[in-house]
């Protein structure tokens, strides 16, 4: 009898950034995690055993992600993994899991190499950079047509995949893009990058950052008179709960526009009832990567469930059969490629609080554009 059967409970292997430069996101992803098992379990299970999560941190680093793997799968022999958190970090796993014929299911990754290998054991439940830079230029279309832009990302995997997916749409689209400016994530100091987009003077800022850039990049736009008519970004930092908050970028946050994966005012059965318990157990509204960490281990379990067997290939199979008409994340269902068709939302902070502006059929706001001028706002 495998292991996993005789402690009377099904292992799950969770790899995420626990520590490290994207703890915040890993907390996040642990809230939401938890909040799926407690569900679960009070509900039986599933095969009549308890879902038990190992929890592997990975301490921001792609190499200690990698360690994971193995220490999952030889060691505690989970029956599938969730994981990592950043793109970097889920880039480097995907070799390994393929090695060890193990099913990953990714939460929040949305670099769009992560899913290039094609492997067979490899699911994505979040959108990618690509459908990320395809909803911004609808936006962008319809929303004052503007002419040039300017992106500004971090020398990561998720910055460079993001550019990329931006710098190829906007031209595609007739936009024009006057630069790209490449930072290392954690410096201290953007202001020369800034000036230099300043000296541009573009439309559109598209912003690639995680949450400690993402305020320091505001605040020192603010400093450096920066004004562009659109402040946008590609989700992450900039759709952080912290960032619009004083443990962020505070009041320098309002009026940027950003794309998100999930709010609880999405039209999901359950988006509401996540949000209301997230906020009862951690004081805090929770925002996409919660969610995502949420519907992910749902999403394991139905697998199982349906597969009728802890055996990897089947909850393989059983993956990529899955039709969930509706979750709290959306419908659910990988096309060939391991990929979920998984809608994009474009929010605003207004009142600092973020704000669907787009689409419009579940927008809760119009976008005010163009952002005001620093020495006009209050």
């Amino acid at each position: 009898m495998p292991p996993l059967q005789a402690q009377g409970t099904i292992k799950i292997g969770v790899i995420t950034s626990l520590t490290g430069s994207q703890a915040a996101f890993g907390e996040a992803h642990k809230n939401g995690y938890s909040i799926a098992l407690d569900e679960i379990n009070a509900k039986g299970g599933v095969l009549g055993k308890k879902i038990e999560l190992d929890w592997y941190d990975d301490q921001s680093k792609p190499d200690q992600a990698v360690q994971g793997v193995s220490k999952l799968v030889d060691q505690d022999h989970v029956a599938m993994l969730l994981g990592a958190y950043s793109s970097e970090n889920t880039k480097a796993i995907i070799g390994p899991v393929t090695t060890h014929q193990i099913p990953l299911l990714i939460p929040t990754a949305t670099a769009d190499n992560v899913m290039d290998s094609k492997s067979p054991w490899v699911f994505r439940i979040c959108a990618g950079a690509t459908a990320y830079a395809k909803e911004w230029i609808a936006f962008l279309k319809k929303n004052g047509d503007p002419k040039t832009m300017v992106i500004v990302y971090e020398k990561t995997n998720f910055g460079q995949a993001n550019m990329q997916a931006m710098r190829d749409a906007a031209t595609a689209a007739g936009i024009k893009v006057l630069a790209t400016e490449e930072y290392e994530a954690k410096a201290p100091d953007y202001k020369a990058v800034l000036r230099r987009v300043k000296d541009k003077n573009p439309d559109v800022i598209y912003f690639c950052s995680y949450l400690l850039d993402a305020t320091t990049l505001m605040r020192q736009s603010m400093e450096v008179d920066l004004n562009p008519k659109y402040y946008t970004a590609a989700g992450t930092g900039f759709s952080a709960a912290e960032f619009p908050t004083a443990k962020g970028a505070g009041r320098n946050a309002e009026f940027t526009l950003s794309v998100s994966q999930w709010l609880p005012e999405a039209p999901w059965p359950g988006s509401k009832e996540f949000d209301a318990e997230y906020f009862k157990r951690y004081n805090s509204h929770p925002q996409y990567h919660a969610m995502q960490a949420y519907q992910s281990l749902h999403t394991a379990v139905e697998a199982i469930n349906k597969a009728k067997s802890t055996d990897a290939a089947k909850i393989r199979d059983a993956i990529k059969n899955l039709n969930l008409k509706t979750s709290a994340f959306g419908p659910i269902k990988f096309d060939a490629t391991g990929q979920n068709q998984h809608p994009v939302l474009i929010t605003q902070v207004q009142g600092g609080q973020y704000k669907v502006v787009y689409p419009p059929d579940i927008a809760q706001a119009k976008p005010i554009i163009p952002a005001p001028k620093w020495t006009q706002r209050k």
